[in-house]
């Protein structure tokens, strides 16, 4: 009998591939850009010789071609980058754009993120679409024709948690976390902040992990609380990762890795990281269903920012 090689989790763990969870989208999304004369156009900017970055761009060109958007990539230098988006805000051939971090590594990649005009800001975000979703405001219009921009990687995780039944469909929408336990370890702003925020608007607790300290993320007290309460811990990942439902990770480094005995029986364990922050093979003993990556359902999630995007700007709003 041959040798098990796999490094991937076998036995009761399942493993679920973003390939497999992206499959609906992108058969809705090819449906969905047939009604777009011309098809929407995104420019990616990438500033940076991150192979990560690189392969992000690769996979979201891809796609866009295989589905039917336009799609291009400039290459550009850190100094110039600013002026280039600016001119693609000014572009009326450009529906949608993205960058592809990190550029600078600091503070000042946020303001790059804030040059992006909220008309075209696919990745969601810009502050008026960051603020909506940290107040839990889901329309861009009081009547309700427009969705607001949510966050394309948080987004993602949300889709792929949908996917697994994680979410009580029995529930009223928006509550159907109810009863949940979540830790996400990663509290960037780009992807940890905002996804534990939004698993706590739909009703979780969450916890958030980062290297300082463990905060509690859980929906507003009181009826007409829109915002999350955000509670300092003196917790430690030992104290909330056996009583979590979902374990989610996004540690930008190959030096880390989550610890699997510290994984609930059955549990669900996701990672958005690039570098692969649960050893599978220890893994298997533990977890129920393992997501090893999500970047496909990434990408669709982006694409369907642009679509709704490019309706916005066209005045015929497509609720997607």
């Amino acid at each position: 009998m041959s040798q098990q090689t796999s490094s991937e989790p076998t036995n009761s763990c399942k493993v679920i591939y973003a390939s497999r969870v992206a499959e609906s989208f992108v058969e809705q999304l090819k449906e969905l850009v047939k009604q777009f004369e011309p098809a929407p156009k995104l420019v990616g900017f990438l500033a940076n010789t991150d192979p990560a970055a690189r392969m992000y761009a690769d996979w979201t060109e891809k796609t866009c071609k295989e589905i039917g958007f336009h799609f291009e990539l400039r290459e550009v230098s850190k100094d110039e980058l600013e002026d280039a988006i600016v001119e693609a805000n000014n572009d009326k051939n450009v529906n949608g754009m993205m960058i592809y971090f990190p550029v600078f590594g600091n503070r000042q990649d946020q303001y790059l993120q804030q040059v992006v005009s909220a008309e075209k800001d696919v990745e969601g975000l810009c502050h008026k679409y960051v603020m909506n979703m940290y107040h839990n405001i889901r329309h861009l219009d009081d009547a309700n024709t427009k969705k607001s921009i949510l966050p394309c990687t948080p987004l993602a995780v949300v889709k792929i948690l949908e996917y697994l039944g994680v979410y009580n469909k029995i529930i009223n929408y928006g509550n159907r976390l109810y009863g949940k336990t979540i830790t996400v370890v990663n509290r960037s702003e780009i992807v940890g902040r905002p996804l534990a925020a939004l698993l706590a608007n739909d009703g979780a607790k969450v916890y958030s992990v980062d290297i300082n300290n463990i905060q509690l993320f859980t929906r507003g007290a009181g009826i007409r609380s829109r915002k999350h309460d955000v509670t300092e811990t003196e917790l430690k990942i030992e104290d909330v990762a056996p009583i979590s439902d979902v374990i989610i990770c996004g540690v930008p480094s190959p030096n880390y890795k989550f610890p699997s005995h510290l994984v609930r029986d059955g549990a669900v364990c996701i990672c958005f990281s690039s570098d692969k922050n649960f050893d599978a093979p220890s893994l298997k003993e533990h977890a129920g269903i393992y997501v090893p990556s999500i970047g496909k359902v990434t990408i669709a999630m982006l694409l369907r920012n642009l679509i709704r995007l490019t309706s916005y700007q066209r005045n015929n709003p497509i609720d997607v």
